[in-house]
């Protein structure tokens, strides 16, 4: 039996290193690619101590010829690829008024235009094989959007649209899309990120720190949705929730609801 095959972008930490661990426990072939090779190295001798097997190459995902590099790379290798997971971002948080242009265009570099030159460089590929399936990481945050984090909830916003619209693009192609959307969890994300004062980098790692699921515990959820083909994969019962409160709710509702389940976040600008 031919095994499966999986590249990862952001694959040497947090989400992007927890999905290759759990894809290859199962026995999958997997390639993960980031920007940071030491990384990449332990990833690929700690899945190697417990019994797995990876490969790490550099990859950038702001320079589409490395994702390019990469497909070549599994075209050569491996025949293919079947499952493409556009994880690598980063993070951000200010208001409006002082999130600075330059953080805007990295922002979005990186989260959006990252997926977009991943569904690129592999759809023509996918198309040929005639069958593949595009895994984007988005978050809550691309579907219901809190305050002071206008430019994070922007690119992951995106994603889903993005998202969306390539799952009706490609179904006569046989290819599938499942777009994430977790709520905070335990994760080094934190270490990029970029804000607008010390309040929200405090506010922003004590959410993080104080989450009660960590990256292995969103992969197997994320494991188990790819598997059934899952277009949304909601990770939080209450990511879910919440959700749910902004598509059914009248807005003037829904604001009344995030303004009192953000008050704290608010308060950072007094």
């Amino acid at each position: 039996m031919t095994q499966s095959r999986i590249f990862i972008t952001g694959g040497a930490s947090g989400l992007g290193r927890a999905l290759a661990e759990r894809y290859a426990q199962a026995g999958w072939r997997v390639l993960i690619g980031d920007v940071n090779e030491e990384r990449l190295v332990e990833t690929v001798a700690a899945v190697g101590a417990a019994g797995g097997s990876i490969v790490q190459r550099l990859c950038d995902v702001r320079r589409e010829e490395d994702l390019e590099a990469a497909a070549q790379w599994l075209d050569a290798e491996w025949g293919g690829v079947d499952v493409v997971v556009n994880n690598a971002g980063v993070s951000q948080a200010g208001g409006i008024g002082e999130t600075s242009l330059a953080d805007w265009n990295w922002i979005i570099d990186i989260n959006l235009l990252g997926v977009v030159r991943g569904c690129k460089v592999f759809t023509p590929r996918f198309r040929r094989q005639g069958r593949g399936h595009f895994v984007n990481v988005s978050s809550l945050a691309g579907l219901v959007h809190p305050p002071l984090m206008s430019a994070y909830c922007a690119t992951k916003a995106a994603v889903v649209a993005l998202s969306e619209s390539m799952v009706v693009e490609l179904a006569a192609d046989h290819i599938d899309v499942s777009v994430v959307c977790p709520a905070f969890f335990k994760t080094n994300l934190m270490e990029s990120m970029r804000t607008s004062s010390s309040a929200l980098d405090r506010s922003a790692r004590k959410l993080v720190e104080r989450a009660r699921r960590g990256a292995p515990e969103i992969a197997a959820l994320v494991f188990e949705g790819v598997a059934r083909k899952d277009f949304h994969i909601l990770t939080h019962p209450e990511g879910r929730a919440a959700w749910m409160v902004k598509r059914l709710a009248p807005f003037a509702a829904y604001k009344r609801f995030m303004r009192k389940s953000t008050d704290i976040m608010l308060a950072l600008r007094k």
